[in-house]
């Protein structure tokens, strides 16, 4: 049920049998799957997950300590719903989208009391409205109708709701509005306002899903690189802790190439949250200058929140993030991390009594994880329009285990697998993502684009990276054994080549102000001067010249400041005129 929908209009329906945690079992209850409820003399708002005869089970989103049996229960009708509207970009919510910055404010505290409410959306804020049809048009469910200038960086795109009938446009002005005022009339008595309710669990309709052909470029260079991920294509970031999860999903936030980020913090440490909190509103948007949170939306459910909310904070985010793609935007999801939402499902199915599949997780987690990450796609939108929503989720594995059943199930949905290695982050080898370990099936329909857009010959240096990291991986188990001077000089020389590929090009620092950013072209000419080392380097072993002599050149470690570089073409050709000069000088 939407939060803007007055709660005096519920009846009360049902009387508490039990309590079991989030758990709650109600008799009487005149209830259907998935209708809110409001549990117990404070209100506190529950969903339905199962019916058994008189029997029904309702899951909590609050804590339910000192709710006991004989309290009422009270049902909306109504299954749980966002709140759709201008207003929800630079807002950070809860799990069930309630504002949390107006509740502090509600309570004069930093601490919530349960059954308190508040709309997902300012009910009363006045919105400056432009119409984009005039009277006499003809509009379908869909169609944008006008625009609102949301924040200074989206114009939120006001549309028929997808369950109207349409018609002809009989009455619409320009002007300030409310949410809930109709800014337009239709022929068949329906208004438009700018207010959407939708139910979280059910995706938003389109006309057709889509082959993504075009990369999300994040401006890491291992990620777009070798391991791409497509606008509209979904991955996932597995790593134990410490390994750099999060601050790999904040370069995204940042720097992803989408208009709006939808960051869910599901089940995450209060600390990480707050960083997220506090650091976002400050940070710069590269693209336009205004403030990072402008074209963001954060939900935060932390760890110390109740658990059966971040069952629905993830569907919360997605059905945000859907509602932003229906007017043509490119959004990125962040769910960081689906391992705490997998962990909620498994406590309120252990106290469902059902029956546990493996590591106690219900078995139908697989199912579960489909529903949510099959929500993403490059899509044509009802209206005509194209858009993306992109997902990226975080998962932590126990002990950074890949084994266990969360990672694996995520591994057999998601098209990108970007694996965090606690060695390489121990080793301060960051971003930690072993490249051996890592894929993206996104490679073959994004080359076109990379062809086009960046060098014609990308995807074949590309492959010469990858091989050269593939023999060196081969190499380090024979250097482990005899040492790398008993090695023949041509594989030692490869040994060398891969490491400047290692140092120079796939770590990156994201604290540097030059180095936290590198666009393809960059990151393209930056591999293209490591294979100039490798080909002159070769050339010379070839002509005789030992492998000591070639790795004294003195340009050779200029290659470790390329990602500093401001001026990175001048640096680069430079820097390959030395290597092609110094090295030739020896034979």
């Amino acid at each position: 049920m939407s939060q803007a929908e007055e709660t005096e209009t519920v009846q009360e329906d049902g009387v508490i049998e039990s309590v079991s945690g989030p758990v709650v079992t109600a008799t009487d209850l005149d209830a259907r799957m998935n209708d809110v409820v409001y549990v117990g003399t404070e209100g506190l708002m529950g969903e339905v997950i199962e019916i058994e005869g008189n029997l029904t089970t309702i899951q909590v989103y609050e804590e339910t300590s000192g709710v006991g049996p004989g309290e009422p229960v009270e049902n909306t009708g109504e299954p749980l719903s966002v709140d759709l509207g201008p207003g929800m970009l630079d807002s950070i919510y809860d799990g069930v989208q309630r504002p949390l910055d107006e509740l502090e404010e509600k309570m004069a505290s930093a601490f919530l009391d349960r059954g308190v409410d508040a709309p997902g959306i300012d009910l009363e804020k006045q919105w400056e409205f432009t119409p984009t049809v005039e009277e006499g048009d003809e509009v379908a469910p869909g169609d944008v109708v006008g625009e609102v200038p949301e924040t200074e960086s989206i114009t939120h795109r006001v549309m028929v709701p997808p369950g109207y009938e349409g018609g002809e446009v009989t009455s619409i002005e320009a002007g300030e509005f409310t949410v809930e005022e109709a800014v337009a009339e239709l022929d068949s008595g329906e208004e438009i306002t700018m207010h959407q309710e939708w139910p979280v669990r059910e995706p938003r309709p389109a006309a057709e899903k889509e082959t993504p052909t075009i990369p999300l470029v994040s401006g890491q260079r291992i990620l777009d690189g070798l391991f791409p991920i497509a606008k509209g294509g979904t991955a996932a970031i597995p790593g134990p802790f410490g390994s750099g999860k999060t601050v790999t999903q904040h370069q995204l936030a940042k720097w992803a190439d989408a208009d709006i980020v939808v960051y869910v913090g599901c089940g995450e440490r209060g600390n990480e949250m707050t960083e997220v909190i506090e650091d976002f509103p400050e940070l710069e948007d590269p693209k336009t200058g205004k403030p990072l949170m402008s074209r963001t939306c954060l939900i935060a459910n932390t760890s110390n929140m109740p658990v059966a909310a971040r069952e629905s904070c993830i569907y919360t985010g997605i059905t945000i993030a859907e509602y932003f793609r229906d007017m043509g935007y490119d959004v990125a999801l962040m769910a960081d991390s689906t391992s705490r939402w997998a962990e909620a499902m498994r406590e309120i199915s252990s106290r469902l009594e059902e029956m546990p599949g493996e590591e106690g997780y219900p078995a139908y987690l697989a199912a579960s994880l489909s529903e949510f990450y099959e929500r993403a796609g490059l899509f044509q939108n009802i209206n005509g329009t194209e858009g993306s929503v992109s997902v990226i989720g975080a998962v932590s594995p126990p002990g950074g285990d890949f084994s266990e059943p969360v990672t694996q199930n995520t591994l057999r949905i998601v098209k990108t697998f970007w694996a965090l290695d606690a060695d390489l982050a121990e080793r301060r080898h960051f971003p930690a993502i072993n490249w051996n370990e890592s894929y993206s099936l996104y490679r073959q329909q994004l080359d076109p684009w990379y062809r086009e857009n960046v060098a014609d010959d990308y995807p074949e240096i590309r492959q010469w990276a990858i091989d050269t990291l593939d023999e060196e991986d081969e190499l380090q188990e024979i250097v482990q054994l005899v040492g790398k001077d008993a090695l023949p000089e041509d594989q030692q020389l490869t040994l060398e080549v891969a490491r400047y590929l290692r140092e120079a090009w796939l770590q990156q620092n994201a604290f540097h102000d030059v180095d936290t950013y590198c666009e393809p072209e960059k990151t393209y000419r930056m591999l293209q001067a490591i294979e100039t080392f490798s080909d002159e380097a070769f050339d010379a072993l070839d002509a005789g010249v030992p492998v000591d002599e070639i790795t004294d050149v003195d340009a050779i470690p200029r290659l470790n400041r390329m990602g500093t570089a401001e001026e990175y073409d001048e640096f680069i050709a430079d820097l390959e005129s030395d290597l092609k000069e110094q090295i030739r000088e020896l034979y």
